[in-house]
């Protein structure tokens, strides 16, 4: 996916394309974590599918939810739900700053080759 260190850095359009396409890919990995929260709030807990929305971003944001939770079910959901949403930021925040950190270490490395 990234290109090698013997290859020629990447020109700036095509770098943007890169950045444009892991910043969908995060943005969908978001997309679907809170779809995920949604059903389960709505499913587990009873809440109604806005309240769902509302408890889901909030956790998903790092907030905590807004309504207390009622059934057992519900906060099993909610604590595996937490946990799940702090890997995903990890993950989101991984895919986002990868060819950032890709084109950094890939600049340096042309730099001391061509010192030698």
């Amino acid at each position: 996916m990234f290109e090698h260190r013997s290859q020629p850095m990447l020109p700036m359009p095509v770098f943007m394309r890169r950045m444009a396409l892991h910043g969908f890919g995060a943005s969908a990995l978001v997309l679907a974590s809170l779809i995920l929260g949604i059903l389960g709030y709505h499913g587990l807990e009873g809440l109604p599918w806005i309240d769902s929305l509302l408890n889901a971003a909030m956790i998903l944001g790092g907030m905590g939810p807004v309504n207390p939770l009622q059934t057992a079910g519900g906060k099993i959901f909610a604590s595996a739900y937490a946990l799940f949403s702090g890997i995903i930021f990890l993950a989101a925040s991984g895919l986002v700053f990868a060819p950032i950190l890709h084109r950094f270490m890939h600049h340096f490395h042309l730099e001391n080759e061509s010192d030698q």
